[in-house]
C-alpha cells in the first residue's frame, strides 16, 4: 500500500538511514492505528475558508489517443483539480457518473456547499438522479446545490 507515494518499505528504509528501526508491518499497524485519530483532530486544519469555495465543473471536447472524448472536471476556487471524467458521450448518464466519482472519492466535509457549472441540464439532471438513488445518504453525505451560470 502506498501513502503520497512512498511505500511502507521505503519508509522502513528512511528511517533506518536515520538510525530508527523499524519494521514496514509495524508502520502499517500504526498507520492503521492513529490515522483516523489524527485526521479527526486535523480536519480542522486542513478545511480553512477557502476551501468552503464553491468547485466549478465544465467539459470540454478533447483528443485522446486519436479519439475525441469529453472531459469532464472539477475545480476548486485555487483552481487545482477535485477530480475529471472522460466519457465519449455529453449528456446525464457521463455527469451522473462524474457526479458519483467525486462524491465517493471525498469526504463529507471536503464537500462543498454549491458547485458552480455552466447552463448544461445534465448536471441537474444527474444530482437528482444521486439523491433519489441513495436517500439512506441523505443525512450522511452533503447536499451540494448546482448554481448554473451562463
Amino acid at each position: 500500500m502506498k501513502s503520497a507515494g512512498i511505500s511502507y518499505r521505503e519508509l522502513q528504509e528512511m528511517l533506518a538511514e536515520r538510525g530508527v528501526n523499524v519494521d514496514h508491518s509495524t508502520i502499517y499497524r500504526w498507520v492503521q492505528r492513529y490515522a483516523p485519530e489524527m485526521e479527526k483532530r486535523l480536519r480542522w486544519y486542513w478545511r480553512n475558508p477557502s476551501d468552503l469555495c464553491p468547485w466549478h465543473m465544465d467539459e470540454t471536447y478533447v483528443k485522446v489517443n486519436g479519439r475525441w472524448a469529453y472531459l469532464y472536471r472539477a475545480v476548486d476556487s485555487r483552481g487545482r483539480t477535485v477530480d475529471f471524467y472522460l466519457s465519449s458521450r455529453r449528456n446525464s448518464k457521463a455527469a451522473y457518473r462524474f457526479l458519483g466519482k467525486i462524491l465517493n472519492n471525498v469526504k463529507k466535509w471536503q464537500i462543498p456547499r454549491f458547485i458552480n457549472t455552466d447552463k448544461a441540464p445534465a448536471y441537474g439532471r444527474a444530482l437528482a438522479l444521486l439523491k433519489r438513488e441513495n436517500p439512506q445518504q441523505r443525512e450522511e453525505v452533503a447536499d451540494p446545490a448546482i448554481h448554473q451560470h451562463g
